[in-house]
């Protein structure tokens, strides 16, 4: 912990080029603590938006780093892409200060809070490749409802084929038509999570658009960062 009581945040980042706008994970006017971010080398975009849990090599590749980041001062480690929940448990074990893999890990906690018979959805930038693994790694129901980015929008295009230009009008049209055909599927649905770590600049208008809660990674670890500079909160140091 730093001098002046705030924690410092190390990001561990997928081998990305595209943009990352404010309310990005990879970008630092984000956060309201000092962040750290390393590079893992072998894990670009193919390599960790897949079906099932992650390879072990690229765990390890993922705790190494994260090895790296507490070395130079983290006092908790986040990721850029929600899939890595599958490695939740291991890079958890592998570091002495908490981790937050997903913003898939608070849906048990967002379902708990809602009324009865209301859901919490997710939207996802890959609906196809959300895997019951995935779910199950977040201690999510199995039939948590979904919605995906991948019918060829802006969004899923500029991530997937990393590329250097980004339109926002474009990426936010793309999340609002998916929460809307999730809430025209889902009609009990009581709030969103939203998985990929590049939807929280459009967190806002998504939850004017549908009428609902929205969460995302940053309103998690930012949750987590605040218990952090609260003395109280020292149980929160590996977690």
């Amino acid at each position: 912990m730093r001098a002046d009581g705030k924690p410092t945040l190390g990001v561990l980042m997928l081998k990305t080029g595209f943009p990352r706008p404010p309310g990005d994970v990879g970008n630092p006017q984000t956060w309201s603590v000092p962040s750290l971010y390393q590079v893992v080398e072998p894990a670009d975009v193919a390599a960790v938006v897949r079906s099932g849990p992650l390879p072990e090599g690229l765990v390890e590749a993922f705790a190494a780093a994260g090895r790296d980041l507490v070395a130079e001062g983290a006092d908790l480690i986040t990721t850029s892409c929600g899939f890595l929940v599958t490695a939740q448990d291991a890079l958890q074990a592998a570091l002495p200060v908490p981790v937050v893999t997903s913003s898939l890990l608070q849906v048990p906690d967002v379902q708990a809070g809602l009324p009865p018979g209301a859901r919490v959805g997710v939207i996802t930038i890959d609906a196809r490749r959300l895997s019951p693994a995935h779910l199950a790694a977040a201690r999510a129901p199995a039939d948590t409802p979904l919605a995906g980015l991948e019918e060829g929008g802006e969004l899923h295009r500029v991530i997937t084929r990393d590329l250097a230009v980004l339109d926002p009008a474009a990426a936010e049209s793309d999340v609002l038509a998916a929460g809307r055909a999730l809430q025209a599927a889902q009609p009990e649905l009581g709030a969103v999570v939203l998985e990929c770590t590049n939807l929280p600049p459009y967190r806002a208008a998504l939850s004017r658009a549908l009428g609902l809660p929205v969460h995302d990674l940053v309103t998690l670890v930012e949750g987590r960062l605040a218990a952090l500079r609260n003395p109280a909160g020292g149980s929160e140091r590996k977690r």
